[in-house]
């Protein structure tokens, strides 16, 4: 089972779990689940040992229904990870001994759940994560910039995925060319200027990164509709010309404000202000 969907993060108890949609359900990253249940520093070899240890048990029905789904590492890069819907892993949580696998389950349980209430009615994703980003103190003005930033990256990957773009690899090249283009970084330089790792470069940008951003993204979708713009070569020089009219629009205010628009400030930075740094 091999696929490269888009990789989603979720929180438990304010660890990171990489997660996918495949076969219109969650699949959990289960290298992330073991760490956050037994907090081992070696959360992939305490995974590949419980994995053997279960095939030695005679456990094959549950090893058969672990399938390999390609997600977003800490380098920013796609890779083949061990993966499983929230039925088996409810199964595997059995085998780990951890004062936590109570409360896990349940928080799997209403993540499960809420993925059929989204399918029901798509809106409440997007309630939800309106919800998130104001239960972490984000303003309602940065919100609304975010949610529309949201929308414009998922017209525009809409539009490459009509036109013959599939892998993440390509995803990925044509983001770097946008932001390349628009900031003069690519999103993992962007990252080290802000000091981030796993976390989402986007949920730490202030209000004009994130303008900016929107007008590269719709900027490149718009000229791909006008050139019909096909397969990955045609996408690439797309998405440069795009993230460009973001470019010449950051350096003209910056040239009248004397300020740059990139900012190392980040919303981890101070946590216990309920609004991002720069606001």
């Amino acid at each position: 089972m091999k696929g490269s969907p888009s990789t989603k993060i979720a929180l438990f108890r304010g660890k990171q779990i990489r997660k996918a949609i495949y076969k219109n359900e969650w699949w959990f990253s289960i290298v992330d689940v073991v760490e956050v249940l037994t907090g081992s520093e070696r959360p992939r070899k305490y995974w590949n040992d419980l994995k053997k240890k279960l095939g030695e048990e005679g456990f094959l029905e549950l090893s058969e229904k672990i399938g390999q789904l390609k997600l977003e590492s800490l380098d920013g890069k796609y890779y083949l990870t061990d993966c499983a819907n929230t039925e088996t892993l409810f199964r595997l949580i059995q085998s780990i001994p951890s004062p936590k696998a109570e409360p896990f389950k349940r928080w799997l349980a209403r993540v499960g759940y809420e993925r059929i209430q989204e399918i029901e009615d798509p809106e409440l994703a997007t309630k939800r994560t309106r919800a998130l980003y104001k239960a972490k103190g984000y303003s309602d003005d940065w919100i609304e910039k975010r949610m529309r930033g949201i929308f414009i990256r998922e017209e525009l990957t809409g539009q490459w995925q009509k036109r013959g773009i599939q892998e993440p690899r390509e995803y990925a090249i044509l983001t770097a060319e946008i932001s390349k283009a628009a900031f003069g970084l690519t999103p993992s330089q962007y990252k080290k200027v802000k000091g981030l790792e796993r976390e989402n470069l986007r949920d730490h940008m202030d209000d004009l990164e994130l303008i900016f951003s929107m007008l590269g993204e719709a900027s490149t979708k718009e000229i791909t509709i006008s050139r019909d713009a096909r397969g990955f070569p045609q996408s690439k020089s797309a998405a440069r010309n795009g993230g460009a009219v973001a470019g010449k629009a950051r350096h003209d205010l910056e040239s009248k404000t004397g300020k740059r628009v990139v900012s190392s400030q980040n919303y981890l930075r101070d946590p216990q202000k309920k609004k991002l740094p720069g606001k």
